[in-house]
């Protein structure tokens, strides 16, 4: 049971330091951020996505991520475009030197998975990870609450 020494939100806090800590040398090795990894990882995986979407999902403020995607633009890591049936969305794409940062990355991002699977165990990730999504799907009073700068790690 929790007690008032103990904080749910700071635990999840505490554990996501524990686990950035695999992937920060890395992502600092290529001179990324934490939120940049988040916007080259998911629009790899999903492909061409609205920014305010790519905002929820990657767990950045929508204001915040016009910053973002200003200096991913000047590194060439990804560009922006007008949805040509609504000129009010903008969508964001990963360019070729995108590609190239996320495939120069990912045996490394890998390998920390990795590490931290021997570490933890698959059984305990796996609980903890389906929990985490249990818990991702409660709603709080008065509806759903908005992301958290940085509240989903890699």
């Amino acid at each position: 049971m929790l007690t008032p020494r103990v904080s749910l939100t700071l635990t999840l806090l505490q554990a996501r330091e524990a686990a950035m800590a695999f992937f920060r040398p890395l992502l600092n090795q290529h001179g990324l951020t934490e939120q940049q990894w988040r916007v080259i990882r998911l629009l790899k995986q999903r492909g061409d996505t609205e920014m305010h979407e790519l905002a929820n999902q990657a767990c950045i403020l929508k204001p915040s991520m016009s910053g973002v995607l200003v200096r991913m633009e000047q590194t060439g890591y990804v560009e922006r475009y007008r949805n040509a049936r609504d000129a009010r969305r903008v969508h964001v794409k990963l360019t070729a030197q995108g590609e190239a940062c996320f495939a120069a990355m990912a045996g490394g991002m890998e390998a920390n998975y990795q590490r931290i699977l021997e570490q933890f165990g698959e059984e305990k990730l796996g609980t903890l990870i389906g929990l985490l999504e249990e818990l991702k799907r409660i709603e709080p009073e008065g509806g759903a609450a908005p992301p958290a700068e940085s509240a989903q790690d890699l």
